[in-house]
């Protein structure tokens, strides 16, 4: 299995429940890891090939879903994220972290991480 890491994508989005939150985009960061069954790819260097994962492709479907979305809660984002990750049927496990910086007064940043492993995944 090969891990994939997206790190530190920095977004913006409607996140929250409070009325300002609701009416101004704010930050999110996200972190994502992919597990994927990259062994037939690694030797025959194909990115054509059926088993390739595309990394690029999942990290700009991630931003459209978030850009475009508005959620009350931080939990519910990253479920989000997490399931449009899964519905690859090429991963075999992901972990979510999605961060928003200050919403905690004398806090940098609160997140909230979630992961799903495929039961069939060998």
């Amino acid at each position: 299995m090969t891990v994939i890491r997206v790190k530190d994508l920095s977004l913006r989005t409607f996140i929250g429940f409070k009325p300002h939150e609701k009416k101004y985009k704010q930050d999110v960061i996200i972190q994502i890891e992919v597990e994927v069954n990259t062994s037939t790819v690694e030797h025959n260097d194909d990115y054509q090939t059926e088993s390739f994962y595309d990394y690029r492709s999942m990290t700009k479907s991630v931003i459209k879903l978030v850009e475009e979305s508005q959620y009350d809660l931080l939990e519910t984002l990253t479920s989000r994220v997490l399931e449009k990750i899964m519905s690859n049927r090429l991963v075999n496990k992901a972990k979510v972290e999605i961060e928003k910086p200050n919403a905690l007064r004398y806090s940098r940043t609160v997140s909230v991480e979630m992961s799903k492993e495929r039961k069939d995944a060998q």
